[in-house]
């Protein structure tokens, strides 16, 4: 199977191009950018499958469909969470959340092959996907409460500094230095909360903007978060995660 990914990390498509390969899949080209992509495209047969970054260093990827008619099936890959995923089922396109994993990424590419039909991009509303993916919802959580001994006690979210699994549990750290175990998972939380506010750094943890401390440089092109109050805990934007953490700091 031909295919073409469309990612402007240099790592992140590396990576993906690596696992791509090993599943036997002929990867066309490596493109970078809208400009990059749409010159592709209108010089270069379409492959059967693009795996897409949605934002792009010039702009969102969605542009590329909107300059030039390409029939490929697509399987977004992509940092946003929760709601804005939603829109990727209603549109009936598949979508791998960074940092890809590779069983993941092989059953997406074996549930494309097992449909055995194009998906044809004019069925696609891109314009909703993007109102999906930058909408202000009308209503996040503004307090949890937790459950300590015999005792229900609430937490108010601009108390937060951050949500975070360990050991099999998630639990939420308040600013008075305290954590509590909570019932509900992060991919739950990530649902509950005010993107605008609230940021998953990781797979395993969700920061609030306005305990952050600082952001220094850590290996392997990663940031690490100090937050306060300091925690025993090592706080790193995955490197798949760092260019739409600065456009979110941004």
């Amino acid at each position: 199977m031909n295919v073409v990914v469309i990612e402007d990390e240099q790592a992140a498509s590396r990576r993906l191009i690596r696992m791509l390969k090993k599943q036997g899949l002929i990867v066309l080209a490596s493109l970078s950018s809208v400009e990059n992509a749409i010159e592709w495209f209108k010089n270069n047969s379409h492959p059967e499958l693009i795996f897409l970054d949605i934002q792009l260093s010039d702009g969102l990827s969605f542009s590329i469909f909107e300059s030039i008619n390409i029939n490929s099936a697509i399987i977004f890959t992509t940092a946003f969470d929760a709601y804005a995923l939603q829109a990727f089922k209603l549109n009936s396109i598949d979508y791998l959340l960074k940092p890809i994993d590779e069983d993941e990424l092989k059953t997406a590419v074996n549930k494309y092959q097992n449909i055995h039909q194009e998906s044809s991009l004019q069925n696609f509303d891109f314009e909703d996907i993007k109102k999906m993916l930058y909408r202000d919802k009308e209503v996040y959580k503004n307090r949890y409460t937790v459950q300590v001994g015999t005792h229900i006690k609430i937490l108010a979210v601009p108390e937060i500094v951050c949500f975070y699994s360990e050991n099999k549990g998630t639990y939420v750290l308040m600013d008075s230095g305290r954590s509590y175990l909570m019932g509900q998972t992060i991919e739950a939380l990530v649902q509950e909360i005010d993107p605008n506010t609230f940021f998953r750094i990781s797979r395993k943890c969700i920061i609030q903007i306005s305990h952050i401390k600082d952001i220094v440089a850590y290996s392997k092109a990663r940031l690490k978060i100090e937050v306060l109050p300091k925690i025993g805990l090592d706080l790193v934007v995955s490197r798949e995660r760092v260019k739409d953490f600065k456009l979110w700091i941004s």
